[in-house]
């Protein structure tokens, strides 16, 4: 730690009568929070911490949160769990654990968007990948939500006006994807559009076919996981397949199911003789993480997914040089959201949106059946 100056502000001239402090601020965690260290230079005598920390904050936390803050050891001094009445002394260091402040507005961003259909009452995007679909804990800007807020405005239109399910960052927002899933997604323009689709999702009467590349070679043309997913013991961001042990679900279970069809099968790829299946998935349910949990469950995760057991494919790996990454084909989870049907909010029309394969989808199947044909055609040589 290093050395602070000792001195009271008691023994300063007037008009220097503020603390005198090095602040901090390190990177926020996933989780949401920003962490602020502070280290107090001089101090005058008897000023609580919980009054300090509020004059320097501002508005952005209030007093009386900070006192639960503080109680609940979110701040401490000194790396210990102090009361809200503390008095701050010369030499202290004050860590804080405290939730980002949220923007008060939407800030419009130039992100492209690929508009696959639009009228009135809804606009549906064809989503990239890298992309968060709205404002949340650690994630203020560079999401679809900003995206539209610079569409709208260029077209005359402020996204306040976009209904929300009382939550002033989710206009329009009637479904969500991954943040690396690509594909087709549904933003209501109106209050009819955002309660009837709603409404349709809460009675699974909207039906989406996702496209996916996995690893390994799926033996069944067709079956169905029903296994319930919930979140998973030991790691608070995934979702995991609960079995039935006789003991009762944790609470945040919830039943999950999910239709697959095999499409194509690719053998001994590359030198490595690698496995792997294209598959249409169609969710029956809507759990967090649904399909690349079950993919994951069923010992065929999807590729790309690092987080559910998948790897990302390059070329030198199937070449053989598996030391290396080079050639990328496809580095995130290979899950594209490919079709949503639907009754239109207003009309009642069927409705059938489809979103073509991103580059390195498509690139990544090309290079799969050509190699995998490859392989076919010299074991066929061979005999």
């Amino acid at each position: 730690m290093p050395d602070f100056d000792n001195d009271h502000l008691d023994d300063l001239p007037d008009g220097q009568d503020d603390l005198e402090a090095i602040e901090t601020p390190i990177e926020a965690e996933e989780d949401g929070l920003r962490h602020v260290r502070i280290r107090i230079r001089r101090v005058r005598r008897s000023r609580r911490l919980d009054k300090y920390l509020s004059g320097r904050l501002g508005r952005d936390v209030s007093r009386a949160a900070l006192q639960r803050y503080i109680r609940e050891g979110s701040v401490t001094v000194n790396d210990d769990v102090v009361k809200p009445s503390y008095s701050i002394r010369a030499g202290d260091v004050i860590d804080m654990m405290l939730p980002l402040v949220k923007p008060r507005e939407i800030p419009p961003e130039p992100i492209p968007l690929d508009v696959v259909y639009e009228d009135d009452d809804i606009i549906a995007i064809n989503k990239q990948a890298d992309l968060i679909i709205h404002p949340a804990r650690g994630n203020w800007t560079g999401t679809l939500v900003n995206g539209l807020a610079y569409y709208f405005r260029k077209n005359w239109r402020d996204i306040r006006q976009l209904p929300t399910s009382g939550e002033v960052f989710r206009p329009g927002i009637v479904h969500r994807l991954d943040r690396d899933t690509t594909g087709v997604i549904l933003v209501a323009k109106t209050e009819l559009a955002l309660w009837r689709l709603g409404r349709q999702f809460e009675l699974r009467k909207i039906h989406k076919t996702y496209s996916a590349i996995v690893h390994g070679k799926v033996s069944l043309d067709e079956d169905v996981i029903d296994m319930p997913i919930g979140r998973h013991p030991k790691f608070r961001e995934k979702h995991a397949v609960h079995r039935n042990t006789g003991r009762p679900y944790p609470a945040t279970t919830k039943n999950a199911v999910t239709r697959y069809k095999v499409l194509e099968r690719f053998g001994k790829v590359g030198a490595g003789k690698a496995k792997f299946t294209f598959v249409e998935l169609y969710p029956k349910t809507g759990r967090t993480h649904q399909l690349r949990v079950h993919m994951s469950y069923l010992g065929h995760p999807i590729v790309g997914d690092r987080m559910y057991g998948g790897g990302p494919i390059y070329r030198s790996q199937l070449d053989g040089r598996a030391d290396r990454a080079e050639g990328p084909l496809i580095t995130r989870q290979a899950l594209h959201a490919h079709t949503i049907e639907f009754h239109h909010p207003r009309t009642g029309e069927e409705m059938k949106l489809e979103a073509p394969w991103p580059e390195d989808f498509a690139t990544t199947l090309e290079e799969l059946r050509r190699r995998s044909l490859r392989a076919s055609q010299d074991d066929a040589g061979q005999t």
